[in-house]
């Protein structure tokens, strides 16, 4: 079953970095973020509502699910969005496979949990992996103030989802399931955006392309409903950092994406860099020491 969730997670997030992408142009990133949210909160909270599938829950608990809204649904998206145009994708997503990075350390700042050695090893395998894939747009774009802005946007959104997943685990301490938590949070962070939106005067306005509207559905049903649930689950049952390791594969499927859709050529470089993310993929999650045993 957890393998099942693992490969779900990777297959959904690995093809939403081209979606995001063309969410980019006419519509503020703020506002895009708030119709995906908006839309993947309205959609949930009331089908689980009418099926009864929501947990009760007291007030510190609704207090929790907006601050985990702000990191997760929020801020953490705002950034990505607004370091889109400054970057190939590719890149972007190696930035956020830095969350196996975040998440080991805040599990260890927050919840005193030790990180086994295996994560470490399997997450330098999955980074220098992810860095020889995508070698040629590393190498070649230049450290100018915009990019500089990009990489710093990128980390920080990496932050906010590595803080939203320490929330989670304390949902989970209390017995609050993702469906609850992440029917609530959606919707706070939705409301978030909606402040931030209006007390800073951004227009709210429509991109009439018919790429917006399919890929800002995609993002909202596969990207975050059926995406967050399954890896709040999977966080639940392996931990913050083995579940982190997900945002190192999926850069995977997103290359896969561009050699289908944006003619990236495969060569012995990022072949060697795929055999790398995916022996660290094996190590991070122990494999070898369960085939062992």
């Amino acid at each position: 079953m957890t393998a099942l969730l693992y490969i779900l997670i990777v297959l959904i997030w690995g093809t939403t970095w081209y979606p995001l992408k063309l969410q980019i142009g006419e519509v503020h990133a703020f506002v895009s973020v708030f119709y995906r949210f908006a839309m993947a909160g309205l959609l949930m909270l009331p089908v689980l509502l009418i099926l009864r599938r929501i947990q009760p829950t007291k007030a510190i608990d609704h207090a929790w699910f907006a601050l985990q809204g702000a990191c997760l649904f929020c801020f953490n998206f705002v950034c990505f969005y607004l370091a889109a145009p400054f970057m190939p994708s590719g890149l972007l997503s190696v930035i956020f496979s830095l969350a196996i990075f975040f998440n080991t350390f805040n599990n260890r700042l927050f919840w005193g949990v030790r990180p086994d050695s295996n994560i470490y090893l399997g997450a330098a395998l999955g980074v220098i992996g992810l860095l020889l894939l995508f070698w040629p747009e590393i190498s070649s774009a230049t450290a100018s103030a915009s990019l500089l802005t990009g990489i710093g946007l990128g980390v920080l959104g990496t932050l906010f989802f590595s803080l939203g997943n320490m929330i989670s685990i304390r949902h989970s301490k209390h017995g609050i399931e993702p469906l609850t938590s992440v029917a609530y949070g959606m919707n706070y962070g939705a409301l978030v955006l909606l402040v931030v939106i209006l007390i800073s005067g951004i227009p709210f306005s429509w991109d009439s392309r018919p790429q917006y509207s399919l890929s800002l559905i995609y993002l909202a049903i596969g990207g975050s409903i059926i995406a967050f649930n399954t890896y709040l689950v999977l966080l639940n049952r392996i931990g913050a950092s083995k579940a982190a390791y997900t945002t190192v594969m999926f850069p995977v499927v997103a290359l896969l994406i561009s050699w289908l859709f944006e003619d990236y050529h495969w060569n012995a470089l990022n072949l060697s860099g795929l055999a790398c993310v995916l022996l660290g993929n094996v190590v991070a999650l122990g494999l070898f020491k369960k085939s062992r045993a």
